[in-house]
């Protein structure tokens, strides 16, 4: 095994356009990220042209930058990791073609990464991961359970049926009347309200890990529009309170009757909506009470970036689990092919 592997990685799977230079798997050199929020808050979300379009002005830029904040050359790095997928495609395109010309340029050996491998490796940039363990993924696009047994080996044993739980926040928010992206706004408006609507619990059948929100969706905005046509006053810290009461209760069952069932010491918490207090908080409290060791990485490597695709990348660069020329983004991508 190479002693010191340093890999350039790129991320463009979304709407933030971001390189990064990785040593060894969890020494950050450098870590630049363009966020596009601005330009796609007057939609409401995330417009898959526009981001492609402003990923190809952005590319390079952040490609120079992290080798220059890193101060190194082409030629000091062992290798170049992208997102294969999921993602955008057309952003996904970018940010592999710009690593595919890197790659050939500099004959540098090229890495696909998973981009949910990458967000639970965001946690390995902060401490060493234990084995076995469950990680729970949860962000704009996904909300899945993974229970890993050693580096690079993935087994789902629980998804969403339908919305993922970012995306519930999202729409929600936009009902509330509150700004895109919405999962910080009702995060914070929470913390002034109470859980005075109960919403529904979805947690699906005896003994399933699986998720589903769409019902939780609809029980919010059904309420609030019964509210409206009534005329009564509609408590916006109460409902997104209420919302989020909902939301943590069944991540966090959920996600703890894994970890008891598959007997593991610890879990990891991974993606944008990781980011989010109340989820934060309610799994530090019984990851304490239980004695199970808790990894949630910082809130600026819970969304998108590309370290934590380096970070993921420096194990499949020690399996030489390389790509070739003519690698395409995938929009979906299942992380069990990506095990070793």
């Amino acid at each position: 095994m190479n002693e010191e592997v340093i890999i350039l990685s790129i991320e463009t799977s979304c709407d933030e356009t971001a390189c990064s230079i990785v040593k060894n798997g969890n020494e950050i050199l450098s870590n630049v990220v363009v966020s596009q929020i601005e330009s796609h808050k007057r939609f409401g979300g995330v417009v898959p042209e526009v981001a492609s379009r402003h990923h190809v002005e952005t590319i390079t830029v952040v490609i120079e930058q992290a080798l220059e904040e890193a101060g190194l050359l082409p030629s000091d790095l062992s290798a170049v990791a992208v997102t294969e997928g999921p993602g955008l495609i057309g952003a996904l395109l970018v940010g592999i073609n710009a690593a595919k010309a890197f790659s050939f340029a500099h004959d540098l050996p090229l890495i696909p990464v998973h981009h949910i491998a990458g967000h639970i490796y965001a946690n390995q940039l902060e401490e060493e991961l234990k084995f076995p363990l469950i990680s729970l993924i949860v962000s704009g696009g996904h909300t899945e359970l993974i229970y890993m047994k050693d580096h690079m080996s993935f087994e789902v044993i629980g998804e969403t049926r339908d919305d993922a739980v970012g995306e519930a926040y999202d729409k929600v928010a936009r009902v509330i009347g509150l700004p895109y992206p919405g999962g910080p706004h009702i995060d914070r408006l929470s913390r002034e309200g109470e859980d005075t609507f109960n919403f529904p619990r979805p947690y699906l059948e005896p003994g399933s890990y699986d998720f589903s929100f769409s019902g939780l969706k609809s029980s919010v905005i059904n309420t609030l529009h019964n509210y409206r046509q009534k005329d009564r006053t509609i408590d916006k810290a109460d409902v997104a309170r209420s919302f989020q009461e909902s939301v943590v209760d069944v991540l966090t069952k959920k996600t703890m009757m894994a970890v008891g069932n598959y007997g593991v010491d610890h879990l990891i918490i991974a993606g944008g909506v990781a980011a989010n207090s109340g989820l934060r908080s309610r799994f530090e409290m019984l990851c304490q009470e239980q004695g199970i060791k808790l990894s949630i990485p910082q809130l600026k490597y819970c969304t998108d970036n590309a370290a934590m695709i380096g970070a993921a990348a420096y194990h499949l660069y020690n399996n030489d689990a390389f790509g070739t020329l003519d690698l395409n983004g995938r929009n979906f991508i299942d992380i069990e092919e990506y095990s070793i």
